[in-house]
């Protein structure tokens, strides 16, 4: 008799907690030793399914939809990302995971940092997946920051700008932060995100997390005085972040392995799938 082949990965649970008054959309798959995963902007927990499917196996992960994104309630204030690495942490401590490792792309990364920083001991490893740290060394300079106007993009007129036009919007940073438009965010992904911030009190809220920069960069050169040991991962686009991302790694953490992928843009999930899930999935099972 033939052996039945193997299951196959499960679709992850969506569920909901309320933490420090915010609730939280995450989704859920796996069991085993917990790992968090933390998105980025234009983009929701829905960019790491096809890593929650490689690690689902032997890990309980979890994909939060950061306060203000996705499914998530939306304040009115607190996007510093220490506040929403807290947020993080609450439900951490509701789902009673203890010990985590995390990882985080674009603004998650600053999120993941955070969270690292201030519960340094309840972090076993962390990866960061490119974009920068304000505040941290010359971050001024970064790759990112060559287009500041968005990060100065928020309050009544950006709001009735892209009001309606949330694709024309997003497809800027699709596009022009990819190495090739062509091989960037799958049309399907890019009609999923803009609908989803389409929905109303969206923008402002994603819009908030560029406010609270100024706040970032002094509460992470605050947090870099006391450098990080646990292992940390740096994976970054040879046409984005480049070294930028790993030479500030180095500035707040004394166990940095720093990778940049060859031929990737800022996109790291989609423009480079077969070489960063693997990566990572060699690091996390460490």
């Amino acid at each position: 008799m033939a052996a039945a082949s193997p299951a196959l990965a499960q679709a992850p649970q969506s569920k909901f907690a309320e933490v420090n008054g915010v609730k939280l959309h995450y989704l859920v798959a796996g069991s085993g030793d917990p790992i968090i995963l933390m998105h980025g902007y234009a983009e929701t927990s829905h960019m790491w399914l096809p890593l929650i499917k490689a690690l689902q196996k032997n890990h309980l992960v979890i994909a939060p939809d950061l306060r203000g994104f996705g499914e998530s309630s939306m304040p009115e204030t607190d996007y510093t990302k220490a506040q929403m690495a807290r947020d993080i942490h609450g439900l951490a401590e509701t789902l009673k995971l203890g010990r985590v490792r995390i990882v985080g792309h674009d603004i998650g990364l600053m999120v993941a940092y955070a969270y690292a920083a201030q519960y340094p001991n309840e972090v076993d490893r962390i990866a960061l997946m490119d974009a920068f740290l304000p505040g941290v060394g010359d971050w001024q300079s970064v790759w990112l920051l060559r287009d500041l106007w968005h990060f100065h993009f928020y309050g009544k007129t950006p709001l009735a700008l892209v009001d309606g036009r949330e694709r024309i919007y997003f497809e800027h940073f699709w596009n022009d932060f990819a190495a090739d438009p062509k091989h960037s965010i799958p049309e399907a992904d890019r009609v999923f995100y803009a609908n989803t911030y389409g929905k109303p009190g969206r923008m402002r809220a994603g819009f908030e997390v560029f406010h609270a920069f100024a706040q970032d960069a002094v509460d992470f050169a605050q947090f870099a005085k006391t450098p990080l040991t646990m292992p940390m991962l740096v994976l970054t686009g040879e046409k984005a972040s480049g070294q930028t991302l790993i030479t500030q790694a180095k500035l707040v953490n004394t166990n940095v392995e720093g990778v940049i992928v060859p031929n990737s843009g800022h996109w790291l999930m989609e423009e480079a799938t077969d070489q960063v899930v693997p990566k990572l999935v060699a690091f996390l099972n460490k």
